[in-house]
C-alpha cells in the first residue's frame, strides 16, 4: 500500500521554484482565489467537491483512508 506523503508535496510540472515553500503558497493563494466571494454555504460545497476531486484522483482507498485517519486526528 502507498503510504500518505504528509511533508511538503507541491509542485507545478516543468517549473522551477527559487523557495521550496512557494508552490505550497501558490496553492494556498489560488485556494483562497477560489472561495473568495463565496457564501460560507458555498464554501462548504466547494470544499466537499474539492475533496471528491481529489480523492477521486488519488483512487487509492487505503491511502484515502489513511489519510482521513490523520486528518481525524489532527482535530
Amino acid at each position: 500500500m502507498t503510504k500518505v506523503i504528509t511533508e511538503a508535496n507541491f509542485g507545478e510540472s516543468g517549473k522551477r521554484y527559487l523557495r521550496a515553500f512557494s508552490p505550497g503558497d501558490d496553492f494556498y493563494e489560488a485556494l483562497l482565489d477560489a472561495h473568495r466571494g463565496l457564501s460560507d454555504e458555498q464554501s462548504a460545497l466547494l470544499n466537499a467537491r474539492l475533496i471528491l476531486l481529489l480523492a477521486n484522483h488519488v483512487g487509492d482507498l487505503g491511502v484515502l483512508r489513511e489519510a482521513l485517519r490523520i486528518a481525524r486526528d489532527e482535530c
